[in-house]
């Protein structure tokens, strides 16, 4: 499957951004989704993921409560819902797809989009 990951953008802190991916095959549905984030000098770190049915969801400690992940699959798109945005959430933010169970490791994931950067100013 390809991806396609839109949304990034400029924003103060305590603002909010909406990141989608949209999937380029109608066995979108099959697969398990996941959004990861890279800054500048550190590595790629787990964000949020979700089932194929929406159903589960995971997110990373720093993120919890603030960022919400939904997907339609109707429309092959997951979203990355981001609230509350602080300095610290500054990344390049990638989906990535995968079969079979959830994971928190990106080198489980087959699948990846093209970057879209978030800076959030203080």
């Amino acid at each position: 499957v390809q991806l396609q990951a839109f949304g990034g953008g400029l924003v103060h802190a305590g603002g909010s951004l909406r990141l989608s991916c949209g999937g380029s095959e109608r066995t979108f549905i099959w697969y398990y989704m996941a959004w990861f984030r890279q800054a500048p000098g550190k590595e790629r770190e787990f964000v949020a993921s979700i089932s194929w049915t929406g159903v589960t969801t995971y997110y990373a400690d720093s993120v919890k409560g603030r960022f919400t992940i939904s997907r339609d699959n109707a429309k092959n798109t997951v979203v990355l819902q981001m609230n509350t945005l602080r300095p610290e959430d500054t990344a390049v933010y990638y989906c990535a797809a995968k079969h079979g169970a959830p994971s928190r490791s990106q080198y489980e994931y087959n699948y990846w989009g093209h970057g879209t950067l978030v800076t959030v100013s203080s």
